[in-house]
This record gives structure tokens, sequence and C-alpha cells, in this order.
């Protein structure tokens, strides 16, 4: 299977997933997993196995986009083939990211570890400009919707 993949120069404080052109991803049909730099790489390498809803075909392709970004940001692969990585999806993500956030509720975890996040990016100045990016891409989706 021959790679898709591009580099992707443009970086900045907020580059958004949504900004990334569909050739910076290890599966860019489902535009999963970006390839920005070595430590994405290394992350989609971690995660390979938790994509789910692709086919053996999108795996193929996803291990040579993830190749040819690792030879680009010099990252070394043991793994030779996208089977090394893992064929089996955990399909049960949400149920337990659903567990592990009633967990935090309970023990009153979550809303302190929300309010600290909202008052960095408010701090940064992060905050404004990330409402303003998810506005916008809210409207595009209904215009595009019709």
């Amino acid at each position: 299977m021959e790679a898709t993949w591009m580099p992707h120069e443009k970086h900045g404080r907020l580059t958004e997933q949504s900004d990334l052109p569909d050739t910076v991803f290890a599966f860019p049909k489902q535009r999963k997993e970006p390839l920005t730099d070595a430590q994405h790489v290394r992350n989609s390498v971690a995660r390979f196995d938790q994509v789910i809803g692709v086919s053996d075909a999108d795996r193929a392709l996803a291990f040579a986009n993830i190749e040819k970004a690792a030879k680009y940001y010099d990252v070394n692969l043991s793994e030779t083939s996208w089977h090394e990585l893992g064929v089996h999806p955990q399909l049960n993500r949400k149920e337990s990211a659903a567990k592990a956030v009633e967990t935090k509720r309970e023990r009153g975890e979550l809303e302190e570890a929300a309010a600290k996040a909202v008052e960095t990016k408010r701090e940064s100045g992060e905050l404004k400009e990330a409402a303003a990016k998810a506005a916008a891409t809210r409207k595009r989706e209904r215009e595009e919707r019709g």
C-alpha cells in the first residue's frame, strides 16, 4: 500500500485538528491520528489498536503513513507490519471512559479538573480563541448539512 502522508510544516499555539489537511493523518479518510511531529508518530503507534471503525485496508494505509512519517521525523519503528501494532480495537472504550468520568465525578475530581483547565486557558488567552474556532466549526457544519 502506498502512503498518502505528507509533512505539514504549519505549527502554532492553537493548530486545531480541523485545520490540518487529510495528508497528515495516519488514517486520512477518518482524519484520525495526526502525524505532525515525532511525538505524534510515537503516539499513533501506541494507539493504533484503539482506532475503531476502520477496515484492514485502512490499517494498512495508516501503517504505510506512519512508516513514512517515522522516516521523515527520524523515529525508529521496530514493527514491520500493521499486524504487529494490534488488530483488536478496544471496543469498550466508550463504556470505560464513561465509567472513569463517573468515578471522578463521585470523587469530586471532575469539576476541579475542568475548572483548572478553563482557568489555564483563560490565563493564556486561549479560551476566547478556542470558543471562536468551535463556533465557526459548528456554523460551517450546519451550512454543509444544508
